[in-house]
């Protein structure tokens, strides 16, 4: 044992001490001299499955739990949902074809269901420790390099110190809390909940069990009596339990505590665990054992060593976080509390490497959120604390759920999009049935909202629900397109053929029996919306539903082309391929309005809110590919004076989604612009009052209120502006602004399989590397240089420009 133990140690001591990231250890941890006071101001931990919020309390310690497939409700049988949707199909399609639009807004309502139901809040672990007088030293901090938090101070002549992770190889949270000096540890430990809970001893560890809500009430909706309900024997359980691994002082327990005192070095495993067996399994009737899966977990890891714990989940971590590193000058403020450095770049000093720190801690939230075998990120990513937070921190999936996965490929994380891709598989299946039931359609069709019960239909509680929003069919489109992009990053064949190809076909089968051909000969989707948009027709009424809209010709466009790419290297269904290709050349074309922007409705309408929010009708430029400044200028112009229109004002995401078409259009000023506004101080009390969008003190982005897709779609935006390659051939710093004059990047991933470095001086490269998976030739373009090598597998290849 004392020889694995010392292996043990040398291994961590390799992975502490290597450099692999190329980057200051420096920045890439978020730090700060004072507890946090909110959730806003925690740090998160993560492993996929269970998350923590970790307040670094001086007094008392609170980690705020989560177990990702802790949600309220159960499977949801869509045959039962609103089987009478479709039969009012017909009077909406004769409407808007009528062009009687106020009455395809009111009937479309009846074509509506239930509301997704609510991620919910584990609980919490409290640490009171028995500490007097006013500690100085203190620091609180996440290093990301190792996905570790930190707590440390001193008090009274004794250093104290914490250290906590979320372990993936173990699954299990690990506590290490250590006093050097003349006083020593002295706490007590004990849960609670928001949920229906219990917490007691039980043998040599501290348990909690409890009930998720069997129905929970969007925050939004108030005409609920009870808007949290309890069916203890149908709902999803779930358990958490805690474990003394290592005390050199002495234990004792309460009923519903363990206390902990004269200690110098103490560890403690945290395991949660939930009854969730299925997406189509009751967790109440026919879940797993919650309280024996939690156990299991302690007791493969008590076999083992605090470093030996310790070693393994960093080596784990490491595996995914150091493919890629970043560096963009200027990072002598890594000195300083991100808080500050947060403010003080909201008013405009500088800090190009707290942007730096901002993407690599985009990919660390998506390694700690999105693990293979897991469920997906939903609003908040792994972490939230409110049993009805804000839009049931489900999936939204009319924007946020897809940017949550914007640049996971590039960012050279691609097994992190596989829960996405295992969530649309399920999709598929709740999501027939919708189709059959509301559209009459074949194929699978996903509506605004889903959760973990993967339900499809649109939400809006039976008529109550604004069109503009609860009525928009196009999810499963866009998702699909996620599937090909992972297969043109990757070229894994059997992804493509055995997981793609089928559920891309599915929806590809449903737009074939969607779509209708309008009074002009085209192919259109009615009835149809812009997301959460509102037009004003030429007679003067403003109206949600219409036929067509360019953002669901844009969505089906690209899955058409993906489609036949996938279908003729598999090559299958020759008549499906014949039917996409005649269905494109049916398609609406892109239209440029009086203004000279790309239309976003069927006709030139102007819209009731100019700047608003959603920018749907500009996908076909980012995140599709059917628009570019290279292939198709003018309607790149046009792209560019609706963006015009828009501003960079406005919340979170949706900042982060005018980042990623500025770079497309190779508009540095601008996506730096964009990028300067989400780095808005969300604390700021103007900021506040106007309800803008921005980042909170410990770096997650605001809507407001708090939502994890700004985070994943600002990290996108920032490998767009550094790296390009949807046109074919790959773009080096195709929107690198005159901020970032000096700086270096590592392994960001172009399609085809094709790992980059490169560093530029005075915005200028001077050194650039390609290392291909896959083999292959590819074009690599750098201003008005290009280059073309054909590649072999694993090969480093220096570019010349």
């Amino acid at each position: 044992m004392k020889i694995q133990h010392a292996i043990t140690h040398i291994i961590l001591l390799i992975f502490l001490c290597k450099s692999a990231t190329g980057q200051n250890k420096n920045n890439l941890k978020l730090w700060y001299s004072k507890p946090a006071s909110k959730f806003e101001e925690a740090l998160p931990l993560g492993n996929g499955r269970l998350g923590a919020m970790v307040y670094g309390g001086v007094q008392e310690e609170r980690l705020s739990l989560n177990e990702a497939t802790l949600w309220s409700g159960k499977p949801v049988d869509e045959n039962k949902v609103n089987p009478q949707a479709k039969d009012h199909l017909p009077a909406v399609q004769e409407a808007l074809f009528n062009e009687d639009y106020q009455t395809a807004d009111s009937l479309i309502r009846f074509m509506q269901g239930a509301y997704s139901q609510s991620y919910e809040p584990l609980g919490n672990l409290l640490i009171h420790f028995k500490h007097q007088g006013t500690p100085t030293h203190f620091r609180r901090e996440l290093d990301i390099s190792q996905a570790i938090a930190r707590v440390s101070y001193q008090l009274n002549g004794t250093s104290y110190r914490r250290e906590i992770f979320a372990s993936h190889p173990d699954q299990l949270i690990v506590i290490r809390l250590t006093a050097e000096g003349k006083d020593r540890l002295d706490f007590t430990c004990r849960f609670n909940s928001l949920l229906r809970s219990k917490s007691k001893k039980q043998s040599t560890s501290l348990w909690m069990h409890g009930w998720a809500p069997i129905h929970t009430e969007p925050n939004y909706r108030n005409k609920e009596k009870n808007p949290v309900v309890y069916d203890t024997l149908n709902s999803m359980r779930f358990a958490s339990m805690l474990k003394v691994l290592k005390n050199d002082g002495q234990t004792s327990w309460q009923d519903s505590s363990l206390a902990i005192s004269n200690a110098k070095e103490v560890v403690l495993l945290l395991s949660m665990a939930t009854s969730y067996s299925g997406f189509d399994k009751n967790p109440g009737r026919a879940g797993k054992n919650e309280l024996d899966l939690a156990l299991s977990y302690l007791k493969e890891a008590e076999k083992q060593s605090f470093a030996s714990l310790q070693a393994k989940h960093i080596q784990d971590y490491r595996h995914y976080f150091d493919r890629v590193s970043i560096n963009l000058g200027h990072g002598e403020k890594a000195n300083l509390p991100t808080d500050e450095r947060l403010e003080r770049f909201a008013k405009g000093d500088g800090d190009n490497n707290l942007v730096a720190l901002f993407y690599q801690y985009s990919r660390y939230l998506l390694i700690s959120s999105s693990r293979p075998g897991g469920q997906p990120t939903n609003l908040q990513a792994l972490w939230n604390e409110i049993v009805r937070p804000p839009w049931s921190s489900n999936y939204t999936t009319n924007i946020n759920t897809e940017m949550n996965y914007w640049g996971t490929e590039v960012a050279n994380l691609p097994e992190m999009h596989q829960p996405l891709f295992d969530f649309i598989g399920r999709l598929a299946q709740t999501g027939a049935i919708t189709a059959k039931n509301y559209y009459n359609a074949d194929g699978w069709v996903c509506h605004h909202n889903t959760d973990i019960w993967a339900m499809t239909h649109p939400v809006g509680h039976f008529g109550e629900g604004h069109p503009s929003w609860a009525n928009w069919q196009m999810a499963g489109v866009w998702l699909s397109t996620h599937l090909w992009e992972h297969f043109a990053f990757t070229a894994d064949a059997d992804f493509l053929r055995k997981q793609a190809y089928p559920l891309m076909k599915g929806a590809v089968d449903f737009c074939l029996s969607f779509l209708t051909t309008n009074k002009d000969g085209y192919l259109v989707t009615a009835p149809s919306t812009s997301p959460e948009n509102i037009y004003i027709t030429d007679k003067g009424y403003k109206g949600a539903v219409l036929y067509g809209s360019t953002a669901d010709i844009a969505m089906i466009r690209e899955l058409f082309a993906d489609y036949l790419k996938a279908a003729v290297i598999l090559k299958k269904d020759k008549k499906t391929q014949e039917a996409v290709t005649n269905a494109l050349a049916k398609l609406p074309p892109y239209k440029i309005g009086r203004k000279g922007n790309l239309q976003e409705w069927y006709h030139d309408w102007e819209d009731a809110e100019p700047q608003h929010r959603h920018v749907s009708h500009l996908f076909g430029l980012y995140p599709g590919t059917t628009i570019s400044d290279a292939s198709t200028p003018e309607l790149a112009r046009a792209v560019q004076k609706s963006l015009d229109i828009r501003t960079n004002e406005s919340t979170g995401w949706a900042i982060t989604w005018r980042i990623n078409l500025w770079a497309r259009l190779h508009n540095s000023a601008m996506a730096y612009d964009a990028l300067k506004k989400l780095f808005r101080n969300a604390n700021d009390p103007e900021i506040i009052k106007k309800g803008e969008g921005g980042l909170y003190s410990n770096l997650f982005s605001t809507c407001p209120p708090f939502q994890i897709d700004a985070n994943f779609g600002g990290g996108a935006g920032i490998s767009e502006m550094l790296l390009q390659s949807h046109e074919h051939y790959i773009e080096l710093l195709p929107a690198l602004p005159k901020e970032w004059p000096d700086g270096e990047v590592n392994g960001l991933v172009a399609r085809g399989g094709f790992v980059i470095d490169m560093q530029w001086r005075n915005g200028k490269i001077v050194h650039a590397s390609i290392v291909s998976k896959n083999g292959g030739s590819c074009k690599v373009k750098y201003g008005t240089h290009n280059q073309e090598i054909d590649t072999k597998a694993t090969r480093k290849y220096t570019l010349k420009f």
